[in-house]
Parts: structure tokens; C-alpha cells; sequence
């Protein structure tokens, strides 16, 4: 397949073009922001190691039965995917109280929640700083219908579900992650974006230590180590990884 001009560029990824207008490739960057773009840095390998997981976990769920963009490798950092016209919602979905929620709603971080997952909504603009939506604002907004956010939002808790079960096998507890969906030719709703350390919150089961870009947020260190732990134990068996720690 060939690779032909670059479509967009992100704070994560690329996305170019084929020789096939219904096929796109992503490639994962080293490059890593936080707070809206205001702290900029490298993660070094972090592309290649964002690829190889969201490949293996891609896998997973379409396994599963989840639709997903993942069509298959491209490069040790790029895969094919479908070309999908995504909604304008991002959706965070909340095992446990960590990061904004903490702020908002005066919990301590590490709280589980009562009645997980937490499903919340919010918007992507960047000149507005992806502000969170309630259904209302939604509703008034009209970028996403009732039955597309319905459907959605069903497939993120089966994901929640799914991923829960996966990372635990490993010693990983999932706090919370985003997901991106958007609607192929068909209008069927679909998984995109990345599943990762950069989208997801994941926590040692045991120590608790922080493994994913939480120790890039907060001047943790270590953070090429985290992601290549998570890589590793990802890509294992599950038995291995518990017996291992």
C-alpha cells in the first residue's frame, strides 16, 4: 500500500493518505504534550511502543466483537486503518477517581467509584480546550446524534469491560482512558484513534506506581521505562506478566 500525503498531523500522529480512499495509515510520534499542549517533550521510542500496543489491543476487541478502525501493521510505528469520519465527542470512561475528576468533584485520587465505569463526554475543539458536555449541551450542539451516542457509548463500557479483564490478567489496574469513535461509508460506528499509555491511566496493581503519561504530566521520571513495562506486559501472556512482578 502506498503511503501519500499527509492528511493531519496531531500532537501524537500522522495520518496520510493511500493508493485506497477508503484506507489511511496513522503513525505514532515520539512527541508528547500535556495540558493542552503547553508542556511539549519527547518520549523516547514512545511511537513505535503506542503502535505495538493499540495493534495488540486492537486485536483484542475485534475479537471480541468490537468494531474498530484496525486494519493491520504498516511500519514498527504506523498501522492501516479505515477511514472513518469521526464524531466531534471524545469519551472518558472512570473506573477510578484520578486527574480532572479528582478536582471537580473533591475525591481523593485513587477513590473507586461506587458505580463504575463513569462514562463522560467532551467536546473536541481545540480553541475551546475540550470542554466537558452534559447530555444537554450534546443535544444542543447536534454533533453527534442520539443513537450514534447511545451506540457509543454501549461499546465503550463493553471496551471498559473488556480492557478491565485484559490489564488485571497483567497486574495492571485500568483508572480511567479515552476513546475516540467515529461513523465508516456505512454509518456504522467505530472504534479509532489509539488505545495506550498516552490515552490510557494504568496503575502497577500492586505498588500502585503510575505507568503511562501521568509520569510525563507530573515530572515523575522513568517514563520511557513505564511505557516499555506496559509494552511488555501487554504483549505477554498474562500469567507470565503476574508471576514476573
Amino acid at each position: 500500500m502506498t503511503r501519500l500525503e499527509k492528511l493531519y498531523e496531531g500532537k501524537a500522529k500522522i495520518v496520510y493518505a493511500t493508493d485506497d480512499p477508503d484506507v489511511y495509515i496513522q503513525d505514532f510520534k515520539d512527541s508528547a504534550t500535556a495540558f493542552d499542549g503547553t508542556k511539549k517533550g519527547t518520549i523516547l521510542d514512545k511511537g513505535r511502543m503506542n503502535n505495538n500496543m493499540s495493534a495488540r489491543l486492537f486485536r483484542l476487541l475485534e475479537d471480541a466483537g468490537v468494531r474498530t478502525h484496525f486494519l493491520g501493521p504498516d511500519s514498527p510505528t504506523a498501522m492501516r486503518i479505515r477511514r472513518l469520519d469521526m464524531l466531534k465527542v471524545e469519551f472518558v470512561v472512570r473506573n477510578v477517581v484520578a486527574g480532572s475528576l479528582a478536582n471537580r468533584i473533591g475525591l481523593p485520587e485513587g477513590t473507586a467509584l461506587k458505580k463504575p465505569p463513569l462514562v463522560e463526554y467532551y467536546y473536541k475543539d481545540d480553541a475551546l480546550h475540550d470542554p466537558l458536555l452534559c447530555l444537554g449541551h450534546i443535544e444542543e450542539l447536534g454533533v453527534v446524534s442520539p443513537d450514534e451516542l447511545a451506540e457509543a457509548t454501549r461499546m465503550a463500557r463493553k471496551i471498559n469491560e473488556i480492557l478491565q479483564k485484559f490489564f488485571a490478567e497483567r497486574n495492571l489496574v485500568l483508572v480511567d482512558f479515552k476513546l475516540e469513535f467515529g461513523r465508516d461509508k456505512a454509518g456504522n460506528i467505530m472504534l479509532g484513534d489509539e488505545i495506550s499509555p498516552d490515552t490510557c491511566r494504568l496503575w502497577d496493581a500492586q505498588t500502585q506506581d503510575k505507568l503511562d503519561k501521568d509520569r510525563f504530566r507530573r515530572d515523575l521520571g522513568g517514563v520511557e521505562e513505564a511505557y516499555a513495562e506496559v509494552l511488555r506486559r501487554v504483549l505477554s501472556e498474562g500469567v507470565s506478566a503476574k508471576e514476573g512482578d
